[in-house]
């Protein structure tokens, strides 16, 4: 096959069947649609190419700068797109999470942005977010942005409406897969590939896969995180079901050693989340049923995420297990730790003085925090006490995050170690801030 530019080898990627032994289903045909083959590597340059191509003339007749909001592969397609045209991108993001893709972003030639916003998703209705600022201002008339707009941008949908869902109905010879499963990021794939389908045989299942709450996997919002998403609607979906990171690691390591699909952490978590939900399914069927079909996306591959997984899975690459993880402590230990509300935190650091430590990233640390809270970043005070306790135990502690979610997993964390007074900021700094608590700044 021979083309005159890359940009025409976006699309038209391979749906592989999932070998039966591995998966363990009956009477369930299971295929992956691997996104992975797409030029840049992932299913984001269908949207990146889409969004971006009714632009380009303009923007290199004006000069303008290509910018979104994203830290992964978005950020990655249209630094490409960006650079292949004669124009810069930059990446603008609240914290970028995965060092070997901001190394990659780096490397393409992509300026990045880190802004010490509070949530890692824009959220339109925080209108104090440093996100939620800047993506105003890049909608206002006159910018000198190319915006893409990946959060609110039709052409986002419409690129797996007429792209990735059509190829499926054409490589299953004109069927509808009875279920359909995808991963929620920006919502783009899922609502466009169900909007194909459907549009084929409305009696398709369509499974949206969130991060489990407050669990890290790029590429995937929380239940939380999800609603804020401008393009996600939850009538695309059937039902919405939750994975873990641990989840979302076997599932990869299962389509890497036994199938030579070499996916990245979604596309794990996609194939996990998947053969859960079809288990007990598959389990009322009989011989003398007909056969069904699953599809599932692989959304990119393994290779930006050596450092995710060594840190999640250290035995995996050859490393001693790690000990004093976050995902070891039960919903039960969560639920019981003491979480007090922001007046009730008040009122415990002026009668009791513990040490309070601010879990957020540096730039939302200075933007504004707990008066005399010290800054340890998430993933360092995740090391830390991978060595054990790093205070003295009976030193009263407070542990703030955004919301209140990783503190509270940290608190249970460190009662589990033997710690005799762990509590967690209800709400966390948002919620400490909404009551009009004092506030630093540095």
């Amino acid at each position: 096959m021979r083309y005159d530019s890359i940009t025409q080898t976006i699309g038209n990627t391979p749906l592989v069947r999932i070998d039966p032994r591995v998966h363990g289903l009956r009477h369930i045909d299971l295929y992956g649609k691997l996104e992975m083959f797409n030029p840049f590597g992932s299913v984001k340059d269908r949207a990146a190419w889409n969004m971006v191509r009714p632009e380009l003339d303009g923007a290199v007749r004006a000069g303008s700068q290509i910018v979104e909001l994203s830290s992964g592969n978005t950020a990655k397609a249209l630094s490409v797109l960006a650079g292949m045209h004669g124009l810069s991108f930059k990446s603008v993001t609240n914290r970028m999470r995965v060092p070997e893709i901001k190394d990659l972003l780096l490397l393409l030639g992509a300026e990045i942005e880190e802004l010490p916003g509070r949530s890692e998703c824009l959220d339109p209705t925080d209108t104090d977010d440093p996100l939620t600022l800047f993506h105003r201002t890049l909608s206002e008339p006159g910018s000198a942005y190319l915006h893409t707009d990946q959060y609110f941008n039709d052409r986002n949908t419409q690129a797996h409406a007429l792209g990735t869902g059509p190829e499926i109905v054409k490589d299953l010879d004109g069927r509808v897969p009875d279920w359909f499963v995808a991963c929620v990021g920006t919502a783009g794939s899922s609502t466009g590939v169900a909007r194909a389908l459907r549009e084929h045989d409305p009696r398709v299942r369509v499974v949206g896969l969130v991060a489990h709450k407050s669990d890290f996997i790029p590429g995937i919002r929380t239940i939380d995180e999800v609603h804020e998403v401008g393009l996600f609607d939850p009538a695309t979906y059937d039902t919405m079901e939750s994975v873990t990171a641990d989840e979302a690691i076997d599932g990869m390591l299962t389509l890497a050693r036994r199938c030579g699909i070499l996916a990245g952490p979604t596309g794990g978590a996609a194939y996990f989340g998947t053969v859960r939900h079809l288990r007990e399914l598959d389990a009322e069927l009989t011989d003398g049923d007909k056969r069904r079909t699953a599809v599932f996306i692989v959304c990119d591959r393994i290779e930006s995420y050596l450092s995710y997984v060594k840190q999640r899975r250290p035995e995996a690459v050859g490393l001693a297990p790690r000990k004093n993880s976050l995902s070891d402590v039960p919903d039960a230990e969560i639920a019981a730790v003491t979480a007090l509300s922001a007046p009730e935190a008040q009122e415990w650091i002026a009668r009791e003085q513990p040490l309070v430590i601010d879990l957020r990233s540096p730039s939302a640390y200075a933007a504004l925090h707990i008066e005399h809270a010290i800054n340890i970043v998430d993933e360092l005070f995740a090391e830390l006490i991978r060595g054990g306790l790093p205070f003295s135990k009976r030193k009263p502690l407070l542990l703030a995050c955004p919301v209140g979610d990783r503190s509270a997993r940290y608190a249970a964390l460190l009662t589990r170690m033997g710690h005799t007074d762990a509590r967690s900021l209800a709400g966390g700094i948002i919620a400490w801030r909404d009551a009009g608590a004092p506030l630093g700044r540095d």
